[in-house]
């Protein structure tokens, strides 16, 4: 008798060899990506002993690793993929400026929408790593440092950014609003850029900040971390996440909502009450630096391609956890691992299922 795969498992075994396919021949599809972009700097370092006159590990640097953050970091995992993104942001007129602008274009992403604020220094996080030399195989972080401009981004310059971004999407497959809170975007110019995409049909996917739900309204999907809908829930005092989602994709007008939960997996919430819940199949997770711009990136290429949502959230969620087996510093999205990734869950259920 010949072997027949359970409905359910046959269904996900062929929508993961759908987006095999479809990551395998991403057209150089353009995408407008607007946000801000920090240098992320990494220090690596053995902690064998403590500071003298503090309980503090002393760290003795082994190497130091610096890679585009946050827009720019979406940016590069879309390049990476194959797709085409113009970024629109804004850095500063300092070295870590000029270092960002070189990542990206060594990246293969078009960086003349990188407008210049002058005397402004670019956001910069440095986190340091340490572990006991010959004793731990794993470090951990052990300190970050935030380096941000205490003005403002000049509203001249935003307005460039906007007007440029704009001008993109006449073009573009898909929009991707990348908001750190960093001064980059406004709710004006994000209602703008958002009421723009939508009326060409384009599909609008914003990653904010808490703070920021008033600069996403009318998106096709929000990217949210797991506690940040739980922070939601209890703010807002409902009795489960599936409420708030709810309430959330009905206030801001959302079409859906995907929350990443790492190690839990991946939440779709959709506007018309469904859920649908990716479990996580790994046994263990490195580090979670990137996840949201993967799964930005990820959706941004699903969409682009008119991919249905649950198809764009399964593509979200292979794609963390290729970020989340890496080592820090290493979190690029990278097209041949997305469809290893893809052909080994897709054969690891089938062999599950025997």
């Amino acid at each position: 008798m010949a072997w027949v795969l359970d409905e359910f498992v046959q269904e996900e075994v062929d929508r993961l060899k759908r987006l095999r396919v479809l990551v395998d021949n991403l057209p150089a599809a353009k995408i407008t990506l607007v946000g801000d972009v920090i240098l992320d700097r990494y220090i690596h370092g053995w902690a064998n002993r403590l500071n003298a006159v503090g309980p503090v590990p002393v760290v003795k640097v082994t190497h130091t690793d610096e890679s585009a953050g946050a827009a720019a970091h979406v940016a590069m995992g879309l390049s990476s993929l194959g797709l085409n993104p113009s970024i629109f942001a804004v850095i500063g007129s300092d070295d870590a400026g000029r270092t960002v602008d070189a990542l990206l274009r060594e990246s293969g992403v078009n960086t003349s929408g990188l407008k210049l604020s002058p005397g402004r220094n670019t956001v910069v996080k440095t986190r340091v790593y340490g572990a006991r030399e010959s004793l731990i195989d794993r470090s951990q972080l052990l300190l970050q440092v935030d380096e941000e401009p205490l003005e403002e981004v000049a509203e001249s310059v935003i307005n460039q950014v906007t007007r440029a971004a704009l001008a993109s999407l006449a073009t573009a497959d898909a929009f991707v609003l990348s908001d750190y809170n960093k001064g980059t975007i406004t709710d004006e110019s994000a209602a703008q850029l958002i009421e723009a995409a939508k009326a060409r049909g384009i599909p609008v996917i914003c990653d904010p900040k808490l703070t920021g739900l008033t600069r996403t309204t009318g998106a096709t999907t929000v990217v949210f971390e797991m506690r940040g809908l739980e922070l939601t829930r209890r703010r807002l005092g409902h009795e489960t996440d599936e409420e708030t989602a709810q309430h959330l994709i009905e206030k801001y007008s959302w079409e859906s909502l995907t929350v990443l939960g790492g190690r839990h997996g991946l939440w779709l919430y959709r506007a018309n009450g469904e859920t649908e819940h990716v479990p996580c199949t790994l046994d263990d997770t490195s580090q979670m630096i990137g996840l949201h711009d993967a799964a930005a990136a990820a959706l941004a290429a699903a969409l682009s391609q008119g991919a249905e949502l649950s198809d764009a959230a399964r593509l979200a969620h292979v794609a963390c956890e290729c970020i989340l087996k890496v080592e820090e510093g290493q979190e690029v999205l990278d097209r041949r691992i997305l469809s290893a990734s893809l052909d080994e869950r897709a054969w690891a259920m089938q062999i599950s299922d025997r």
